[in-house]
């Protein structure tokens, strides 16, 4: 029969493109090539896939914001803390983890029975129920939660290798920050910071209040522990609004988050574009419910003129200060006596609560105390205390511990009375490696980035891997 019209004309139609094709092909590769004379080629679009579990799939289950919201009314936690419990879950979940651990400070421990009990019925509602053929469903088996109950004074104890010992998939370390890389611990391992909200409007007023009556405005260094980082920005924001019209910084000591501090480590202050012999001017305003932290800001910041700290439970705001000379001092008579020639043997303090001890610092020790004709001994010890070093009295002639520097900074002349108990910068001037800082600020740079050669970070130390010293 007769093709309709429409097929007609379209056949005709395909004949006419097909006949005309090189030469339109040609046409338009001409019209590409001008037009790309005179446009920027246009920015590659990249499409990256999704990274996936390494223990499985691409993403775990969602927590059901009401199982969530209702969990959470039921605990009674305080609302002011965040404890990242979406988060938690979700870690959880993607591990297919059935034991996991839960590490804290002491100051938070009265809440992890209830974190225990909160993260169990969460991990369970939002487990998928699997169901064999012809029979009812089998619901997934209840989370096992251990609590880590040993004292926790930082995130350098975090105690990976005790929750492994317990057989767990996970642990959950509270309130510190990422100080142990999670690459180096024996199992996954999440930090959960713990902000709390906290009346920064009270906060700012009462600063300004007291620093107001000053002839000159100062710069405000705005530091303090982790919990309180966002506060931190909120004040920030606050201080140069034109309310204020304060100059502010929020230094940082990397790897440390902005503003954070550590009784060990702190940023050296200045101000943008200067030294800090000439920041005379600048105050400090430290957030924090204790000065252990703040300490360690003023140790490494004689040049700072004020240091205010805030306290955000009683909301008080007081004056710090630091007896700089008496402590370096003590430190340095310390330092003299340990270089004296009668001394023969070294006693060297792994510390092993947690993460504290550096393996490859102990490393490097051992290594200058053999390169000094020097005898020595490894001792693990998750505490030093008196009575401890006291039964080696008549044994070591110097102790040098590698836990927390601010152990000899803060006790080393009460942990023994007759044997000086350096930290690794002061064992590094004793035997020469390094120049005792008489006339700068005392080191607080342990988990610095820029830390020297006693520090946690510097690099041959940041792997954290114990080398026997050659002979």
């Amino acid at each position: 029969g007769r093709w309709p019209a429409k097929v007609v004309a379209l056949s005709s139609y395909l004949q006419t493109v097909t006949r005309d094709y090189p030469s339109r092909q040609q046409t338009i590769s001409s019209s590409m090539d001008t037009d790309a004379s005179n446009k920027a080629p246009a920015p590659r679009r990249v499409i990256r896939r999704k990274h996936r579990n390494k223990q499985g799939s691409a993403s775990a289950p969602v927590v059901d914001p009401v199982v969530l919201q209702k969990v959470l009314e039921e605990s009674n936690l305080p609302k002011a803390y965040s404890f990242e419990i979406p988060k938690t879950v979700q870690r959880i979940l993607s591990l297919n983890a059935k034991h996991i651990a839960l590490q804290m400070p002491e100051g938070l421990l009265l809440y992890a029975t209830v974190l225990s009990d909160v993260l169990k019925r969460l991990v369970a509602a939002a487990s998928p129920q699997k169901q064999e053929q012809d029979s009812a469903p089998v619901k997934p088996p209840t989370l096992q939660v251990s609590i880590l109950g040993d004292v926790t004074y930082g995130a350098c104890c975090v105690d990976d290798l005790g929750a492994q010992a317990l057989g767990c998939d996970l642990l959950v370390h509270y309130g510190h920050s990422c100080l142990v890389p999670i690459q180096h611990t024996v199992i996954p391992c999440l930090y959960v910071f713990v902000e709390i909200t906290i009346d920064v409007p009270h906060l700012v007023d009462c600063l300004h209040l007291t620093v107001n009556k000053l002839p000159n405005r100062p710069h405000v260094h705005l530091l303090g522990t982790i919990q309180f980082r966002h506060a931190l920005s909120e004040a920030q924001e606050l201080l140069r609004s034109e309310a204020y019209g304060y100059e502010t910084s929020i230094p940082q000591a990397k790897p440390l988050s902005p503003g954070e501090v550590l009784g060990c480590t702190s940023p050296v202050l200045t101000k943008a574009g200067e030294s800090s012999e000439h920041s005379s001017d600048s105050i400090v305003l430290f957030v924090a419910d204790g000065r252990f932290h703040l300490e360690s800001t003023m140790i490494s910041n004689p040049h700072v003129s004020k240091f205010y700290r805030y306290d955000p439970y009683s909301k008080t705001l007081t004056e710090e200060s630091y007896q700089h000379d008496k402590m370096k001092s003590i430190r340095y008579q310390a330092i003299q006596q340990a270089s004296k020639s009668s001394v023969k043997v070294f006693g060297i303090i792994l510390g092993t609560l947690g993460r504290q001890g550096n393996p490859a610092l102990l490393t490097r020790i051992q290594e200058l105390v053999r390169k000094s004709n020097k005898r020595s001994f490894v001792m693990l010890a998750s505490e030093i205390t008196p009575s401890k070093l006291a039964l080696f009295q008549d044994k070591v002639d110097v102790w040098v511990q590698i836990a927390c520097p601010r152990l000899s900074v803060d006790w080393g002349h009460t942990l023994s009375a007759s044997k000086p108990v350096l930290n690794p910068y002061e064992l590094f001037v004793c035997l020469g490696a390094t120049e005792w800082r008489e006339h700068e600020p005392y080191p607080m740079d342990y988990y610095a980035q820029a830390g020297g050669p006693w520090s946690n970070y510097h690099d041959k130390n940041k792997e954290r891997q114990h080398l026997v010293a050659s002979s």
